[in-house]
């Protein structure tokens, strides 16, 4: 297969190299987010899951699979579940963050209503779990059903960390991992378990699924700051909700008198004024955190790469080496 190496994105390299399997995915996914007795379900989930967004998830469990040479169709299964379960978390997530935009559209929750987000989220975990059930593996089960307590588990704790200056890198890095790299992780990993891989490379997928969700959330915590448009939400939204996110913990550790009383009255007390954003980002640009913050991504995006050096050359490790430096490309 001839692949464009020089205007297509990685990403979109290996949509084209996998097109036939996304397809059946595209197909499976809409046939299970159908109700028969409530129309609003097919409606809600359609609006997210056809929004245009990039499919990485799914993509990734394809790809391991076949990385891994796999030659059956359960991978198909796992992959709409892997989407049926980050759709449902970002349906509750708007609701939690109050949240009126999604890749650049309306949020679920604005359009209908919060509870027919909460609902339908609850719906599309359920259709996730018939899914993965269908692949009579009891390892994938136990692999997705850690990850999505592993995701609710990182939501909670973001909400408990959300205004507290005393949030550390440590409880921050347990957050990512939580809320982003658990289904990347899962999405690599159980590619290889149902391809009946040796561990090791099923130990290596669940390393790069990792590393690369890990930066994948930083990256898009710097693009809060510095690009909204580039993830469809408007700029500064984080600080608007009072999220302690990596540049600005990194900031409030730096903090002097006058800066420390600043973010107590804009984070910790949520008193937030005109000109108070463009102060935040100045204070994250005199303290060098956005830049340090893409670097420790970098350092992510090595892990990533580094892990793939189990797998024999080929197109599809390429491809999935240059998804990671994506990963972080997409600051520029």
């Amino acid at each position: 297969m001839s692949l464009d190496h020089t205007s297509a994105k990685p990403h979109e390299r290996i949509a084209t190299f996998l097109a036939p399997e996304l397809a059946a995915v595209n197909t499976l996914i809409r046939a299970r987010m159908a109700s028969e007795h409530a129309p609003r379900i097919p409606e809600v989930t359609a609006h997210l899951i056809e929004a245009g967004g990039k499919r990485i998830r799914p993509m990734l469990t394809l790809a391991a699979a076949r990385l891994c040479g796999y030659g059956g169709d359960h991978h198909i299964r796992l992959a709409a579940t892997v989407e049926f379960i980050h759709t449902a978390t970002l349906l509750h997530d708007d609701v939690v963050d109050e949240s009126g935009q999604r890749r650049g559209r309306p949020t679920a929750n604005l359009l209908w209503d919060n509870k027919s987000s909460v609902l339908v989220g609850d719906y599309l975990f359920a259709r996730s779990f018939q899914l993965m059930v269908e692949t009579g593996s009891l390892r994938v089960l136990d692999i997705l059903a850690n990850a999505s307590a592993t995701i609710a588990e990182g939501e909670v704790l973001q909400l408990t960390a959300a205004q507290d200056l005393g949030t550390s890198e440590e409880t921050y890095l347990k957050i990512v991992r939580g809320k982003t790299a658990a289904l990347f992780a899962a999405a690599t990993e159980v590619g290889g378990v149902i391809a009946a891989t040796h561990e090791d490379e099923i130990a290596a997928l669940r390393t790069y699924g990792d590393a690369l969700g890990i930066a994948f959330q930083m990256v898009d915590d710097l693009l809060d700051w510095t690009g909204g448009e580039a993830i469809g939400k408007n700029i500064g939204d984080d600080f608007r909700e009072r999220k302690l996110t990596l540049p600005v913990i990194r900031a409030v550790t730096h903090a002097d008198t006058g800066e420390w009383a600043f973010w107590v009255r804009t984070i910790g007390k949520g008193k937030q004024d005109e000109g108070d954003l463009e102060r935040a980002l100045g204070l994250l640009q005199t303290h060098g955190t956005l830049e340090s913050t893409r670097q420790t991504a970098l350092d992510w995006v090595v892990t990533a790469k580094n892990a793939l050096d189990v797998f024999p050359d080929s197109d599809l490790r390429e491809m999935l080496s240059d998804l990671a430096d994506y990963v972080v490309a997409r600051i520029v």
